[in-house]
C-alpha cells in the first residue's frame, strides 16, 4: 500500500513569542498615551509685575577739570610758559590734599591763518598749548580751590561734577532695590486682591542693576573766577539712584 505524504503549515514557537510581543507593545504604548493626555496638568497662571524704587543722596564730592591754556609765537616759549603755570597750579592742590590727581591731556598744535579769503594759501601765526588735570576734593574746599587756582595760571576750568562717597552710593543701590521690591509686592497684592484671586508663590524674580543719575555739573568761566572779589559759591545737589525689580507671580 501507497502511504500519501500530507504537508501541514508549521508555525513555530517563535513566531507567537514574537507576535505577543508586538501586541503587548502596541498596548503598552496606547495605554501610555492615553495617561499622558489625561496627566496634562493645566497651563500654569501667573502674574508679572515690575516695581520701581528710589533714593536721592546728597553729593559731597566734587570731580574737577581744569589746566593752563597759552598762545604765543614760539612754540618753546609757549611750552615753558604752561610748565610753570601748571607747576603752580599742581603745587597748590597737592597743598590741599585733593585726591585722584593726574595729568588728563598735554596738547601743542600750531596756529594757521589764510592769507586772502578762497585763496587756500595759509601762514602760520603761532602755537597753542594746554596741559589739563584732574582731581576730587570736598565740596566745601572746591569753591575757594577754583579761585586760588585760577589766580596762579589754570586758564580753562573744563567742569565740575558733584558725585556722593561710594560708600553712600552702595548703600543707596540696596534701598533703591528694597523699595523696588516692596512696590511690587504692592502692585501685586492689589491685582490679585481685587480679582479675587491668591498668590501662592513667586516662581522667578529679575533685578535692573540700580541706576545712578548723575546731578547737572557746575562750570564757570575762568577769566570770570580771576577777576571776581569774592570766592566762587559752589551749591551741591542730589544724586538720584534707581531701581527695578520684575517678579512672576504664580496664583
Amino acid at each position: 500500500m501507497i502511504k500519501k505524504s500530507i504537508n501541514k503549515p508549521i508555525i513555530s514557537y517563535k513566531f507567537y513569542e514574537r507576535l505577543g510581543l508586538f501586541l503587548f507593545i502596541i498596548s503598552f504604548l496606547s495605554l501610555m498615551s492615553v495617561s499622558s493626555v489625561m496627566a496634562e496638568p493645566e497651563p500654569a497662571r501667573t502674574l508679572t509685575v515690575t516695581g520701581n524704587g528710589m533714593e536721592s543722596i546728597a553729593t559731597t564730592i566734587a570731580e574737577v577739570g581744569l589746566g593752563v591754556e597759552i598762545k604765543g609765537k614760539n612754540a618753546a616759549e609757549v611750552q615753558q610758559e604752561i610748565a610753570k603755570k601748571t607747576s603752580a597750579v599742581v603745587n597748590i592742590l597737592r597743598s590741599k590734599d585733593v585726591e585722584d590727581l593726574q595729568t588728563t591731556g598735554v596738547r601743542l598744535y600750531p596756529n594757521y591763518e589764510q592769507v586772502e579769503q578762497n585763496s587756500g594759501q595759509m601762514i602760520l601765526t603761532g602755537y597753542t598749548g594746554s596741559n589739563t588735570v584732574s582731581f576730587r576734593v570736598s565740596i566745601e574746599q572746591v569753591g575757594v580751590l577754583l579761585d586760588e587756582t585760577v589766580k596762579a595760571g589754570a586758564s580753562r576750568v573744563d567742569g565740575v561734577n558733584f558725585t556722593a562717597t561710594p560708600e553712600a552710593i552702595f548703600n543707596a543701590k540696596k534701598e533703591a532695590l528694597r523699595k523696588a521690591t516692596i512696590n511690587a509686592q504692592d502692585r501685586a497684592d492689589v491685582v490679585l486682591d481685587t480679582l479675587n484671586l491668591t498668590s501662592q508663590e513667586i516662581v522667578k524674580i529679575e533685578v535692573d542693576d540700580a541706576r545712578v543719575e548723575q546731578p547737572q555739573p557746575f562750570a564757570r568761566d575762568a577769566m570770570y573766577a580771576s577777576e571776581a572779589k569774592v570766592s566762587t559759591p559752589v551749591i551741591a545737589g542730589e544724586q538720584t539712584i534707581e531701581a527695578s525689580v520684575t517678579m512672576q507671580i504664580a496664583y
